[in-house]
This record gives structure tokens, C-alpha cells and sequence, in this order.
């Protein structure tokens, strides 16, 4: 019941132009092996942003998420500390390829959660959408940011 639920969740954040809607700040595409999606998206691409995040939010919905994005490639770390909503964080390097995929960050917990040595881009979406969506390492994201000239996925 649970699969058929995040399947009809997942064909609603599916758009069936992904493939040519023109890049927009306010949108991250994805693609992989198990299909496309794309979130609408704040950008936290400045330090007081970044630190910030989605702190003391108490809720998100569900096709939106936050993009943190980093002047270069770099080891990063996330914790949740004051942040109320349970998220999966999904790392990608400076083309904008999938390296790792954390799910179900615990709300509150201050534990940090490694996102590997080369991350530029980490999208932040509310739990259980990562792997209802099949997102894993590989899948690649869209997005002005990611500099064009590397881009595994190029915006048109």
C-alpha cells in the first residue's frame, strides 16, 4: 500500500516537459535510470544561507525542497539542529552527478551526516521522497547553478 502511495506521489512530481522546460532558479530537475522528477526549490547559495537552511520550519511541501550550493567542490557535512521537518539529502558533485544519498535525517538530531569529499550541491527534500523516487548515486540534477561548462545534465 505504502509503494502505491509514494508510485502516485512520485508520477505527480514527474512532469512529462522536464526534458524541455528551460532551467529556472526556482526548479531542480533530476534524472536517472528510474525516471525524472523536479522540486521547486529555494537556493541557500550564500554562508548565512547555507547555515541557516530550513531551520525552524515546521513543515515543506511536498514537491519543494531546499538547493544548498557551494562555490566549489568541497567534504561537507549536515546536521538538523533545529530543524523540525525529517529530510533526505541527496549530494552531488560540480556536474551536478548524484554521489550520495542520506535518508530519513532525524529532526533535531545533531549527529553529522557526511556527504562525501567532492560535493558542490546538496538538495534537501522531505523524507521518503529520495527513495520512493528511486534517486541513488549516478542520477543527475539540472540547474543554473551547476556551471554549465561541467554539467552532466545542461540546462537548454
Amino acid at each position: 500500500m505504502m509503494r502505491l502511495v509514494l508510485a502516485g506521489l512520485a508520477a505527480t512530481l514527474f512532469s512529462a516537459s522536464i526534458g524541455a522546460a528551460a532551467c529556472r532558479e526556482d526548479v531542480v530537475q533530476l534524472r536517472g535510470d528510474w525516471g525524472q522528477a523536479q522540486f521547486r526549490v529555494e537556493l541557500a547559495d550564500d554562508p548565512a544561507e547555507r547555515q541557516q537552511g530550513l531551520m525552524f520550519r515546521k513543515s515543506m511541501p511536498r514537491g519543494s525542497g531546499m538547493l544548498f550550493v557551494y562555490e566549489n567542490e568541497r567534504a561537507v557535512g549536515f546536521w538538523m539542529r533545529n530543524t523540525y521537518i525529517a529530510l533526505d539529502m541527496i549530494f552531488a558533485d560540480g556536474a551536478g552527478v548524484v554521489q550520495h544519498v542520506h535518508h530519513n535525517a532525524v529532526p533535531l538530531d545533531e549527529t553529522v551526516i557526511p556527504g562525501g569529499d567532492a560535493i558542490q550541491h546538496v538538495l534537501e527534500v522531505n523524507a521518503g521522497l529520495a527513495e520512493g523516487l528511486g534517486i541513488v548515486p549516478g542520477s543527475q540534477l539540472r540547474h543554473p547553478a551547476i556551471d554549465q561548462a561541467r554539467a552532466a545534465w545542461v540546462c537548454d
